[in-house]
């Protein structure tokens, strides 16, 4: 299999994403997509979230990250079947294609900060070893209206292109930063939460999902209002590098007898050798229930 392959399968065609959005994601490292979800789906999807977080309480998104003043959840496939439509959305995958080539699920993380809450650093989610050599895309599923009031996310167009900044120890692995080039320090904010003279803030419609660079300067902005804004970070990976969730970790009978050939390629929760026999290997021993 191959990823191609696995998205013509899933009903995602070469028009899905235009010359014009390659051109915002090549110039600007993002743009936004309207209605790829249902108001139905939305509903579905949001309550799901809800119920997820009432059993979880303030350990959720303990998988990957707990952050004060935002609700969380990681691991979500594990935990509920109402997220799978996400992974055949045609729009995302299209795009992960046109910037990674193969390409798989990189982490899918529920976000919605508590008003008062949600500010934080400009960073970058993934470093880089040279110009254009992208590592992962977001795709910022929407489940609520994004406004101006409840926490959008601000970027800076065109900074996918400038030096990586502030990436997350979990994402980090054993990269090292390089010092940042004398030419490009003025580039560089001594503040990070600070505004950016050239940041936007995206807003969105529910049902809408907004596709950025992850190498993108971007961050969470405070939530002044009561109004809910449930999104999934669902991020795509090349296939060459690793997850920030190790899906096949974390697999259990019943996502795997759940998901199609299509879904465990881009999940990465089943393996074929070069003859094409199916090879069935989870890493936990509590994994071994097909042994």
């Amino acid at each position: 299999m191959y990823s191609k392959q696995i998205i013509r399968s899933l009903n995602t065609r070469p028009d899905h994403i235009s010359q014009e959005q390659k051109n915002a994601l090549d110039e600007n490292g993002f743009y936004a997509v309207e209605n790829v979800l249902t108001p139905e789906e939305c509903a579905t999807m949001a309550q799901a979230f809800e119920d997820i977080i009432a059993s979880e309480k303030d350990q959720g998104g303990h998988e990957v990250h707990i952050e004060p003043g935002a609700r969380r959840i990681s691991n979500i496939f594990n935990k509920s079947d109402a997220f799978d439509k996400c992974l055949e959305i045609p729009e995302v995958l299209a795009a992960s294609n046109y910037l990674l080539g193969e390409f798989k699920v990189h982490g899918a993380n529920l976000r919605d900060p508590n008003k008062g809450f949600g500010h934080q650093d400009y960073h970058t989610d993934v470093h880089k070893k040279f110009a254009d050599d992208w590592w992962v895309l977001n795709a910022v599923v929407a489940f609520d209206d994004i406004t101006l009031e409840n926490g959008p996310t601000r970027v800076v167009p065109g900074s996918h292109k400038w030096v990586p900044i502030n990436v997350p120890v979990v994402n980090q692995g054993d990269w090292e930063p390089d010092d940042v080039p004398a030419d490009l320090k003025s580039d560089v904010p001594e503040d990070l939460s600070a505004a950016h003279p050239q940041e936007i803030f995206v807003t969105a419609k529910a049902g809408s999902v907004v596709l950025m660079n992850s190498s993108l300067w971007h961050s969470g902005t405070l939530k002044h209002s009561d109004a809910p804004r449930r999104v999934l970070h669902l991020t795509y990976t090349r296939r060459d590098l690793p997850q920030q969730l190790t899906q096949i970790d974390y697999l259990t009978p019943e996502l795997y007898e759940r998901m199609s050939p299509e879904h465990r390629y881009l999940l990465e929760i089943e393996a074929q050798d070069n003859s094409g026999q199916i090879l069935r290997q989870p890493k936990r021993e509590q994994a071994g229930w097909w042994n």
